[in-house]
């Protein structure tokens, strides 16, 4: 089990938070950790639901799953909630702190105004067999909060690695530039 961070960053401008929703599809590309080139591209999962299991199977439930050529286990991702983050990333801080690039391991949340520019967790997953190497923003999975305190869900589309709109409320001027992902071994 390898647990996974997906990290964001962004210049946001008159935005105080960036969010992402677990209601919504997510896209990622994958590869098989033991193969240069068994790879995924652009699979899709929703992180609320979780697949369909036969009677007696002995994988926990996940929300992916995918059996690699000459593979006999199916190799899974799991979306972890809040206790199981809070867990995984005790166990991790005990074996060093630190993830594979160094970065030190944070509990995902919001990308705030005070982190423009900076990469910040947003999402954990522990992968079994596969490790996921892209995020593909598609569209709808962020939420924005204006500086003002107005929340945008529809047609928030990072895709393009830019988002603007406007406040009316409060006559402001909202912006995310320079979007990018990462995502973080830990």
């Amino acid at each position: 089990m390898v647990l996974f961070l997906l990290c964001i960053k962004a210049e946001l401008d008159g935005v105080q938070t960036l969010s992402l929703l677990k209601n919504n599809n997510l896209c990622f590309s994958i590869r098989n950790p033991l193969s240069d080139y068994e790879t995924r591209e652009k699979i899709v999962f929703h992180p609320s639901e979780t697949l369909d299991q036969d009677e007696g199977d002995r994988e926990p439930p996940h929300h992916f799953c995918v059996k690699w050529e000459g593979s006999k286990k199916i190799s899974t991702l799991i979306v972890l909630d809040d206790d199981a983050i809070k867990a995984a990333i005790k166990k991790v801080k005990r074996k060093g702190g630190k993830s594979k690039s160094d970065a030190e391991v944070d509990v995902p949340r919001d990308l705030t105004s005070e982190d423009s520019g900076e990469f910040v967790p947003v999402l954990a997953m522990e992968c079994r067999g596969l490790e996921p190497y892209a995020f593909h923003p598609m569209g709808g999975e962020f939420r924005v909060v204006s500086q003002g305190g107005v929340a945008f869900e529809e047609g928030v589309d990072l895709s393009e690695g830019d988002w603007a709109d406007y406040d009316e409320e409060n006559d402001l001027s909202v912006s995310i530039n320079e979007f990018e992902a990462k995502i973080v071994a830990c």
